[in-house]
């Protein structure tokens, strides 16, 4: 981004903050920045997710990166989750300049911790159980990152990495391809050694995974 739009991104992120008070975490990420993988400028009210200038992008920056620009669409009162277990209500606005490529991310989370038991603890008496969304878990740096996503790939599959045949793992690596997580440095080997695969075998899962979406 430029020197302006980060300047007013700022000065805007300062504003809702006081004006929401300290539950209120505001994150300017500056996707133009020489590392990326250090992509928050700014941060208001950090004690929320423990993060600070410099730390490392969350799951939606890495989308933004792989994504196609035209298909990338803000995300508005999504549930996230902190390393510690608070729960946010969260929104990402994509920053873009004059021909459409997102150059910056403003996020807005809001603990809603107290306000969540509160809620659950009434739905005992008001209603019935219902399936909830899962949140996404907010992290700290590329590395924490890449752990969660695998995570999520074994959760979609649905099995131990010790009992899942080839069509689980191209399952659970064609999320993880999806998510961008293989444009975190090394993380090839990382998921080579968690799924107990050659670089050669997962060049070609990730090749089949492309030519089933293709289908």
């Amino acid at each position: 981004m430029k020197v302006s739009e980060i300047d007013f991104c700022v000065k805007l992120a300062k504003g809702i903050a006081r004006q929401f008070g300290p539950n209120c975490e505001v994150v300017v990420h500056d996707l133009c920045a020489a590392e990326v993988e250090h992509s928050i400028v700014a941060i208001e009210n950090g004690h929320i997710s423990g993060r600070r200038i410099g730390d490392g992008p969350s799951h939606v920056v890495w989308e933004a990166l792989k994504a196609d620009p035209k298909l990338l669409e803000d995300r508005l009162a999504y549930l996230t989750r902190t390393e510690d277990g608070k729960i946010l209500k969260s929104s990402t606005i994509f920053l873009r300049d004059d021909s459409g490529k997102p150059v910056g991310i403003f996020a807005i989370n809001y603990d809603i911790t107290m306000m969540k038991a509160m809620e659950d603890a009434l739905h005992v008496f008001t209603a019935p159980e219902e399936p909830s969304q899962e949140p996404e878990t907010i992290t700290h740096n590329v590395n924490d990152l890449l752990e969660e996503l695998i995570k999520q790939s074994s959760k979609i599959v649905g099995k131990p990495v010790a009992l899942m045949n080839k069509e689980d793992k191209v399952k659970a690596i064609r999320f993880l391809n999806e998510s961008g997580a293989f444009l975190i440095t090394k993380a090839g080997q990382r998921v080579c050694n968690y799924f107990g695969i050659s670089k050669y075998t997962l060049y070609s899962y990730i090749d089949e995974a492309k030519g089933e979406k293709d289908k």
